[in-house]
């Protein structure tokens, strides 16, 4: 079986069709899938789909993209403490999507960090997982894992597309790195030795549907069914067989998403 550690299930493009959707990732292998939240207001809506779907986990947080709107607080709280009660669900297993994006910058960094500390301390407060988006801002994102988490936090650092040295901060601060379908683009030739190089211990697979299809999907809708796609080049890569991915990287998910398993 293999896990999707990362898709949007709440999003638009699948509104049509999500029983469909869901049905061809079983075909394909992918028993399990994390849904995850990019806007507070959004966290009830992936909580009513892990409720209707016993394969379905999902996550409370705030994009980096959307981080203003929400660090003076939402629904007449704190950011904080409001992650920490929509977090108080069964089917809840992660924080995030949060981190920093210095290459858009849609919200100021001052904001961006002052999301990022919230999430970093309420994953700390709940013991649950970070899932981290970071692009163009790997000192700061170290940093603030170092001061805020106090090199204590875990999580993963979802759609892994940056430099070798940030996977390496990464793993050294025990955190775990999912890979998308961007392994498979032509040109990912440094992502791919990355992977190459990667503990087998320590790495995720993902979609990040409905965005980033893999080869040979390249155009389509991305869907959880397209994990497979990135599993199978990492088993290349690592010159395993596709069982032992799909082993792996899920007992890894289960490792690090560890109150799945309470829930399941």
């Amino acid at each position: 079986m293999l896990i999707d550690s990362h898709c949007h299930l709440n999003f638009p493009e699948f509104a049509s069709d999500l029983d469909d959707v869901l049905s061809r990732a079983k075909e394909n292998g992918v028993g399990l899938m994390l849904t995850v939240n990019t806007k507070l207001e959004q966290a009830k809506d992936l909580q009513a789909i892990a409720d209707r779907y016993s394969e379905v986990y999902c996550s409370v947080g705030v994009h980096p993209h959307d981080a203003a709107a929400y660090v003076k607080g939402y629904e007449g709280d704190t950011l904080f403490n409001q992650i920490k009660m929509l977090a108080n669900h069964p089917k809840v297993i992660g924080i995030g999507e949060t981190g920093l994006d210095y290459y858009y910058n849609n919200s100021p960094r001052v904001d961006q960090i002052s999301s990022f500390k919230d999430h970093i301390l309420a994953s700390l407060e709940l013991n649950l997982p970070l899932i981290i988006h970071t692009r163009d801002a790997d000192e700061d994102t170290i940093a603030c894992l170092k001061d805020v988490g106090q090199s204590k936090a875990k999580g993963v650092f979802h759609c892994f597309s940056g430099s070798a040295e940030l996977a390496q901060q990464a793993l050294e601060l025990g955190f775990y790195i999912s890979f998308s379908g961007i392994l498979t683009f032509k040109k990912a030739d440094a992502l791919r030795q990355i992977a190459q190089e990667a503990p087998i211990e320590r790495i995720l697979v993902e979609t990040d549907a409905p965005f980033l299809a893999p080869v040979p999907q390249r155009g389509k809708r991305n869907e959880p069914a397209f994990t497979r796609y990135t599993a199978e080049l990492l088993a290349n890569l690592k010159g395993l067989s596709y069982s032992a991915i799909e082993t792996a990287t899920t007992n890894n998910f289960f490792s690090l998403f560890s109150k799945a398993r309470l829930v399941s």
